[in-house]
């Protein structure tokens, strides 16, 4: 698969077809595993690494996932690595680490095996909206598939063995993509972040463990597997999050009746911005993209689509950017650039 060819267009699980699209943006479920008999990735030689990613090719292609490309990281490109964690196809940690390593995944970007990152392997799904139930069922068949070739650490006691102690048992992390400008905005986040850590949910930035929340997105994860089932930790989500959708449209709803010129004014300008601006960083495109996409929500807005602000979201990143362009770009370069195709995207004339 060329990675270029996924550069001009979003993973379909950006899609807003799902119900909670307007908060919910995306499911992710994700097992870490590693193989019996091999020492675990800090104590590992180049030999293990070799063994266990010639192991893991093997087992994708005895397993008949024949649409599923695999890149090999060691010898791709700064700009392929972090092209891949903007499509949220691999971790930052991945992308940056040493040795031989690699990601294998489908045309469709729903399924992904990354190899060598913490563990030996980590399986992931990715699908639109609220569908926690659908993206396990999708990666628990991917992980029979490939324990048919595979044996992995497994203790009877214990459950599956995972570098980190907080992923042994189930190895299973189940997270969801939000968006909550208002919150945000209304100075309320945090009180959302309290709640949440007490019910053993844990909240991330856009691309995962320690990044920064951009444009108002947040990852809520489970922290721990050990002692719960896959059931479990989907349910403790799967309750959660309906109260997080309800407490930010409530917010919302209450930033319209005191104050519906200031909401107004916030997405306008916004939107003006973004239509006229020459330069624009990838933060400030992130901020005033909020600021529209919760407008568009809100019936403020009616100049674009869900999809076409959830494509710029990601499109406009600096190695898609890049990609896009065809060439290496300087800061400056790349705020131009940012700049002019969001202009094209709202006018309607860009592809």
């Amino acid at each position: 698969m060329d990675i270029d060819s996924l550069a001009g267009q979003a993973g379909g699980w950006l899609s807003s077809a799902a119900g909670d699209g307007d908060i919910v943006i995306s499911s992710r479920a994700r097992l870490a595993r590693n193989m019996e008999g091999f020492p675990f990735l800090s104590r590992a030689t180049d030999d293990d690494r070799k063994r266990v990613v010639d192991a893991v090719v093997s087992a994708v292609e005895q397993a008949g996932f024949s649409d599923m490309a695999y890149v090999d990281l060691a010898e791709a490109s700064s700009l392929d690595r972090l092209f891949l964690v903007e499509r949220h196809l691999i971790s930052k940690e991945l992308a940056g680490g040493s040795g031989l390593r690699g990601v294998a995944f489908g045309r469709d970007e729903a399924l992904s095996i990354l190899v060598n990152e913490e563990d030996h392997l980590r399986m992931q799904a990715l699908r639109p909206g609220l569908a926690l139930e659908q993206t396990y069922d999708e990666v628990n068949r991917l992980d029979d598939s490939i324990e048919k070739h595979l044996a992995y650490a497994f203790s009877p006691r214990y459950g599956y063995l995972t570098a980190c102690p907080t992923n042994v048992g189930t190895g299973l992390r189940v997270s969801l993509m939000v968006h909550l400008p208002a919150l945000g905005y209304m100075k309320q986040i945090e009180k959302v972040f309290q709640a949440i850590s007490k019910i053993g949910l844990a909240v991330r930035g856009l691309y995962g463990e320690g990044t920064q929340a951009l444009g108002d997105f947040y990852q809520i994860s489970n922290q721990v597997t050990l002692g719960r089932t896959e059931t479990d930790l989907i349910d403790d989500l799967a309750r959660a999050i309906p109260k997080i959708v309800e407490y930010e449209q409530r917010t919302r709803e209450t930033w319209i009746d005191e104050d519906r010129n200031l909401l107004e004014d916030r997405v306008m300008r916004a939107l003006g911005m973004l239509i006229h601006a020459r330069r624009i960083s990838s933060e400030e495109m992130m901020d005033h993209l909020s600021a529209v996409r919760m407008g568009v929500n809100l019936g403020v807005v009616d100049r674009c689509g869900l999809d076409t602000l959830n494509e710029l979201f990601f499109l406009t990143q600096p190695a898609h950017l890049q990609k896009t362009e065809g060439k290496k770009l300087g800061p400056t370069e790349r705020d131009v650039a940012r700049a002019a195709f969001i202009r094209r995207r709202l006018n309607g004339t860009a592809p």
